[in-house]
C-alpha cells in the first residue's frame, strides 16, 4: 500500500494497533491496576510533600475533600521548600508603602515575563502574580509569620521579597504540616510513585498511581477525584540536567536527592507534554573542590561580587543567569561575596552559623578591615580596597552605578561597618524551569493542548511559567499559588464510581 492509497480505515487500524502495543508494554502493575485491582482508595492523591504538594493537600481539604493522601518518596516531608531560603515575592499593599516602595501585581508580572525573555506563558504568569498577596494572606491565616520589611533578594529584580520569621523554609513546613494534620490529611513518607494510571494509555480519566514503599512493596492506589503531581524538578538528575544544558557539566546541585524527575516522566507515559526543559538555573554555591554552600548575598543592597583580583564583576541585582555567567566567566570560574557587619547580622541564625563553620573550614572569612579581609581571602588587597572605596564614594554617594548599572534602590547601603565578611561564590544547579505543560487551572495538558482529565500539577514539576530564567523569590510563590489552585480544582471533581 503506497501513501496515496492509505484510507481513513487503514489509519484507524494503525492507530488501534499502536494503542494495543502501548498497552502491552505497560508495566504489569499498571495493567493490573487498570483492571480495578486497587490496594487503597482516596479522593485525592498528592505526589510530593514539598511546598506545592502540601499546599494542594491543605487547600483540597479546606475545600471539602474528605480523604486526601500525600505520598513522599523521601523519609521526611518538606521537599526543597524546607531547605530553600524561603523568600517569597508579592506586591504588598501593607509592607511596601511603609518603605516608600511603589508596586503592583502587574509590575511583578511584567518583570517576571521580561526576566524569562518572554518565554513564560502570560496567562499563567498573570495568575501567579495576581494571586501573590492573597497567598501571603492565606499562609498567614495558617500561622505563617513574615518579617515586617520586604527586601530585594538575589535575582528578585525588585524589593518585594518577603522574609520568613523562621529560618529557611521551616515556617512553611511547620504551618502546613499542622494544618494538614488538623484537616485529616494523611502524609506518607517513603512512598515513591512509579506510574500514573489512566483508563487507556493516552485516553480517559487518570484513575490513580502505582507506588513503592521503603520495603519494596507495590501499592496500587485509587484516586476518585484526582491526582496532583508536585514532585519537584530534575536538578538532582545529573544525566537530564547535563543533557538539556551541557554548560552545567561539572556543577553540583543544592537540591535534595529526590529531585530526579521520574514523576514527570511517568506523566509523559500517560500523555503529558514537557516544555522548557533546556532552561536550567544555577545560583551561588560551593566552587569545585570546596565543601560548603555559603551565602552572603541575600540582600542585594550592600553586598558585592568580586573576583580574585578584588574587582567587582556584575550588577548584584541582575538576573540570575547574568550573575551565573559573570561568575563562571572569571578565570577561576568562581568569585567571592563581600558584605559588612550590618548585612551579616541581618541574616538569620542558620545562615550566620553556616558562615562561622565556613570560617573554620577556610571557605569564609571575617576581619576588622577590608585589607585584612582580602589577605585572608587570598584576594589582591589593593584591588579590593579600591573596589570598596569606589562602591561607597561613587556608586552609593551618587546613587549611580557607572560600571554595571545597579539600580538606585539597591545603592543606599555603604559597605563600611566592620567587621567585614566574605565567602566563596561558585555556581550550583538550583532550579529547572522546564516540566509538564499545564493551564491556569493547574491541569496537565497533552501535546495537543487537551486536558488530561483528573490530572493536576504544581510547582517545579511544571514548565512554561518562568521562561528562560526564574526571578528569585518566585519559586516558593509558584509552589503555593498553583499548589492551592491544583488542590482546590481537584477537590471539585465529581467522585468517580
Amino acid at each position: 500500500m503506497n501513501e496515496k492509497t492509505i484510507s481513513r480505515r487503514s489509519l484507524l487500524k494503525l492507530a488501534s494497533a499502536s494503542t494495543v502495543t502501548a498497552a502491552a508494554v505497560l508495566p504489569s502493575t499498571v495493567r493490573a491496576a487498570q483492571a480495578d485491582q486497587w490496594d487503597e482508595t482516596y479522593e485525592i492523591i498528592v505526589v510530593g510533600a514539598g511546598g506545592a504538594g502540601m499546599a494542594a493537600a491543605v487547600k483540597a481539604a479546606q475545600k471539602g475533600a474528605k480523604h486526601v493522601v500525600v505520598l513522599e518518596k523521601l523519609n521526611f516531608p518538606g521537599g526543597n521548600t524546607l531547605i530553600s531560603q524561603g523568600f517569597i515575592n508579592a506586591a504588598d499593599p501593607v509592607r511596601q508603602p511603609k518603605q516608600g516602595i511603589k508596586d503592583s501585581w502587574q509590575h511583578h508580572a511584567e518583570q517576571t515575563l521580561e526576566a524569562g525573555d518572554f518565554r513564560g506563558q502570560k496567562d499563567r504568569v498573570d495568575v501567579l502574580c495576581r494571586n501573590a498577596y492573597p497567598t501571603i494572606e492565606w499562609l498567614e491565616s495558617l500561622g505563617m509569620q513574615f518579617k515586617p520589611k520586604v527586601i530585594q533578594i538575589f535575582g528578585a529584580l525588585y524589593p518585594r521579597s518577603h522574609v520568613p520569621a523562621l529560618p529557611k523554609g521551616q515556617g512553611y513546613g511547620t504551618v502546613l504540616s499542622k494544618a494538614a494534620k488538623e484537616l485529616g490529611v494523611e502524609v506518607r513518607t517513603g512512598m515513591g510513585v512509579e506510574e500514573i494510571i489512566r483508563e487507556k494509555p493516552f485516553e480517559g480519566d487518570v484513575l490513580g498511581v502505582v507506588a513503592k514503599n521503603a520495603k519494596g512493596e507495590i501499592k496500587r492506589i485509587r484516586a476518585t477525584r484526582g491526582v496532583v503531581l508536585a514532585a519537584g524538578g530534575f536538578s538532582a538528575n545529573k544525566y537530564l540536567r547535563e543533557l538539556h544544558d551541557p554548560r552545567v557539566a561539572g556543577l553540583g546541585t543544592d537540591n535534595l536527592p529526590g529531585a530526579t524527575g521520574e514523576v514527570a516522566m511517568a506523566a509523559v507515559r500517560v500523555g503529558g507534554y514537557l516544555v522548557g526543559m533546556d532552561f536550567i538555573q544555577s545560583t551561588p554555591g560551593a566552587p569545585a573542590g570546596k565543601k560548603m554552600k555559603l551565602l552572603l548575598n541575600f540582600n542585594v543592597n550592600g553586598s558585592i561580587y568580586v573576583d580574585k583580583r578584588g574587582a567587582r564583576i556584575v550588577n548584584e541585582g541582575a538576573r540570575r543567569d547574568v550573575i551565573r555567567d559573570a561568575v563562571l566567566g572569571t578565570p577561576e570560574r568562581y568569585a567571592y561575596t563581600v558584605c559588612d557587619n550590618e548585612n551579616f547580622t541581618s541574616y538569620d541564625e542558620v545562615n550566620r552559623a553556616a558562615i562561622m563553620k565556613g570560617i573554620e573550614a577556610g571557605e569564609a572569612w571575617t576581619a576588622p578591615t577590608i585589607r585584612e579581609l582580602a589577605q585572608k581571602m587570598g584576594v589582591d588587597p589593593d584591588g579590593l580596597e579600591k573596589t570598596i572605596k569606589r562602591y561607597n564614594d561613587v556608586y552609593v554617594k551618587n546613587q549611580k552605578d557607572e560600571d554595571f548599572g545597579k539600580t538606585a534602590v539597591n545603592l543606599t547601603k555603604r559597605i563600611d561597618q566592620g567587621p567585614f565578611w566574605a565567602c566563596y561564590t561558585g555556581m550550583t544547579v538550583h532550579h529547572t524551569m522546564g516540566g509538564l505543560n499545564t493551564n491556569v487551572k493547574a491541569q496537565v495538558l497533552d501535546w495537543t493542548g487537551a486536558v488530561i482529565p483528573r490530572l493536576y500539577a504544581a510547582g517545579e514539576i511544571t514548565g512554561g511559567i518562568h521562561g528562560t530564567n526564574r526571578v528569585g523569590g518566585n519559586a516558593v510563590l509558584d509552589c503555593f499559588v498553583f499548589g492551592q489552585i491544583a488542590g482546590e480544582n481537584a477537590s471539585q471533581e465529581t467522585i468517580a464510581a
